[in-house]
Parts: structure tokens; C-alpha cells; sequence
């Protein structure tokens, strides 16, 4: 599974409560969310989840998670924290989870089990984030 630049209701974890909550997202996208995800608005610290929780679900299988420093709507540093507090589960279940406790410098990707990547630039996908993508892809899935 891949998320790039996804932010709020993605891999950013929400009771961080930073860049774009759950209140910016009710107009817009709120079709993309169950009825009750509205009722958290402006109280993300009472969920009774949060997104680590989401993305352990995909243990023992590859997970990437990148973002962009021009991105800060999407929370890079939530999208990170989040990929590394999925790492334990990851570790239960025998596999490596995120490699590194520090969030890396821009263009710099860490990969385990879990990838993590931030690259300089805005929200998109771009050949970069491509490249780390089928990077991983092949680490993971190539015979």
C-alpha cells in the first residue's frame, strides 16, 4: 500500500491536530468519511482510533508513506509519526516496520517493512516519489 501526501483521514494521525483536520473536510469531502467522522470535529482527541491504527492493518505486508515539505497542509511530521508508531505491530509479527526512530532529512528514504520518504517540493506525485515507490516495490515483491 502506498499513501503519498495524503494527510488528514490518510496516514496523518489526527489527535496530532495539525494542518487539516477533520472540521476543513466536512464541506468538501465529507462523502469520503461514515456519518459519524463529522461528530469529531473539533474533537479529534476523543476518537477512540487513530491513524497508526490504520495503517498496523496492513501488517505484515509493505506500507510506504511519503510526503512533500511543501505539504505541510498534509502533516508530514503526523504521516511519519504515524508510520512509526505502526512499526511495532510490524515488529510482532516478525518484520522490520519503519527503520529509523528520527524523521529523515528531505530525499533521504528509509526503508523496512515500512518505507518513509520526504521530498522537497509540493503536493503531487512526481518521478521521485515514483522511484522510491518501484524501489520499494522490487525490495518487497520482485522473484
Amino acid at each position: 500500500m502506498i499513501s503519498n501526501n495524503s494527510g488528514c483521514g490518510g496516514a496523518a494521525l489526527y489527535r496530532r491536530e495539525f494542518g487539516e483536520r477533520i472540521h476543513h473536510m466536512i464541506k468538501p469531502v465529507g462523502y469520503w468519511f461514515c456519518g459519524n467522522h463529522a461528530n469529531f470535529s473539533h474533537r479529534e482527541q476523543e476518537l477512540p482510533v487513530d491513524q497508526h491504527m490504520l495503517l498496523a492493518l496492513v501488517a505484515p505486508r509493505p506500507l510506504y508513506v511519503a510526503s512533500a515539505t511543501e505539504d505541510q497542509w498534509a502533516d508530514p511530521k503526523g504521516e511519519f509519526l504515524a508510520a512509526l508508531a505502526a512499526s511495532p505491530v510490524y515488529e510482532l509479527l516478525g518484520k522490520t516496520g519503519l527503520p529509523s526512530p528520527q524523521m529523515p532529512e528531505p530525499n533521504t528514504p528509509v526503508q523496512g517493512t515500512i518505507g518513509y520518504h520526504l521530498r522537497n517540493g509540493a503536493h503531487a506525485v512526481t518521478a521521485y516519489d515514483w522511484e522510491q515507490y518501484l524501489s520499494f516495490a522490487d525490495r518487497h515483491f520482485k522473484r
